[in-house]
């Protein structure tokens, strides 16, 4: 019974436990290493804070999703025309483009520390193997695959155990929340990289678009497991979140070693608490990478097959969506070039987090519009208490990203 139960459980795991999951990509985890690492566990409370924002987001996606049957991009398209829809295919290639290079190094890196080797010789092998998934694998299938690699996030909780951290001041960082101008830039950037567009552009292209008609329930009782799926996807990933701060902040901030990128944190690791939470925080790195990549690289392809109106899908074969699958090799073939240069990463994902930042509000207005509009939504729009969140966590997103444009531009 015990080796059904596991297999059982991750079959119940909604497409909203994984679409929230894939947040914490390796940029997300990057991000979280140079917050512990700068400010120990002050800011370990704004992963409580993360956990209803990206619930909210979720719920909607997913309503919207199985609602109208189309993905944000297409219907953004329909509903409001080529110019708006150009906007939003901008925020969100511009930054995944970015996050795919960046992502792809990152995951090839955790794979070099384990096995003693130069990330750059995996980073083409990486990109192979998961491109593959893609074109082999039908969208169910990839789910599938998915979902048992979830179980590789518990890598972060291992860590942070391992890291021995004082746990009285992870408490009181946690539940006295602290914002000052030193720990401020942090804030901000830990919220602006866990509500990134992909993740809930993805929410409506799974519900609405790759899922066949048959499998969705969009009657009362399937948008109510939906919106639990959204909590428990945006509890998890919130989850996850904190033990990457715990983790580097144990190590990492009691030392005070600046780190910029998660290879970095998990290399400077090694010497701070050890090998084995080395190795741990590099298998956490890993799975970051190889669960974001998939839907970064399929989103991507959608929302550019979606602005074109394309066949478009990856349950559909090559030969009825050439296009669709031109866009995710070419996506996947210049972060490889991005990958494998010189090109600085770390300033093109300061500028891709400032596009994300501006562009995410964007998304999350048009989004909640196409909520409650009835031509959309026929008689199941969300609720005014749904709609009402989502537009506070619209301002709240918009507002942090003008603070960060504008703290980035001071001296």
């Amino acid at each position: 019974m015990g080796r059904r139960l596991l297999p059982g459980l991750l079959r119940g795991i909604g497409p909203e436990v994984l679409a929230a999951a894939s947040d914490n990509d390796p940029t997300n985890v990057g991000t979280a290493a140079a917050v512990g690492s700068q400010t120990g566990f002050q800011l370990s409370w704004v992963a409580l804070l993360v956990a209803p924002l990206l619930g909210i987001v979720m719920a909607i996606a997913a309503q919207v999703g199985m609602v109208a049957r189309d993905d944000l991009q297409s219907l953004t398209r329909k509903r409001y025309g080529q110019r708006a829809a150009a906007v939003l295919l901008v925020s969100v290639v511009a930054v995944n483009m970015v996050t795919i290079a960046a992502d792809l190094m990152a995951g090839a890196a955790g794979i070099g520390l384990l096995a003693g080797v130069d990330y750059r010789w995996l980073v083409v092998p990486l990109a192979a193997l998961l491109v593959g998934l893609l074109l082999i694998g039908k969208y169910d299938e990839v789910v599938a695959v998915l979902r048992y690699l979830l179980l590789g996030f518990g890598a972060f909780a291992v860590a942070a155990v391992l890291a021995r951290p004082d746990w009285t001041e992870v408490l009181r960082g946690t539940l006295v929340p602290v914002l000052s101008v030193h720990t401020a830039a942090g804030s901000l950037a830990l919220i602006g990289t866990t509500l990134t567009s992909y993740v809930y552009v993805w929410e409506t292209i799974g519900r609405g678009v790759e899922q066949v008609a048959e499998q969705v329930d969009n009657g009362s009782a399937g948008l109510t497991r939906a919106k639990a799926g959204a909590v428990a996807g945006a509890v998890f990933t919130a989850v996850i979140l904190w033990f990457m701060i715990v983790a580097c902040g144990a190590t990492l901030g009691r030392q005070h070693t600046t780190v910029a990128t998660a290879q970095q944190a998990a290399g400077a690791l090694r010497p701070l608490a050890g090998q084995a939470a080395a190795d741990v925080f590099a298998i956490g790195l890993i799975t970051s990478a190889v669960v974001a990549l998939p839907i970064l690289m399929a989103t991507t392809a959608h929302v550019v097959g979606a602005h074109f109106d394309w066949r478009r899908g990856l349950s559909e074969g090559i030969g009825s969506a050439r296009g669709f699958y031109a866009v995710l090799a070419a996506s996947v073939g210049l972060a490889l070039i991005v990958a494998l240069t010189n090109v600085p990463v770390i300033g093109m994902l300061e500028a891709a987090s400032v596009i994300g930042g501006l562009g995410s509000p964007v998304g999350l207005v048009v989004l909640v519009r196409l909520g409650r509009d009835s031509r959309v939504m026929g008689s199941q729009p969300i609720s005014r208490r749904l709609a009402a969140a989502g537009w506070l966590v619209a301002v709240v997103v918009g507002g942090l990203s003008l603070l960060f444009v504008v703290a980035a531009a001071l001296p």
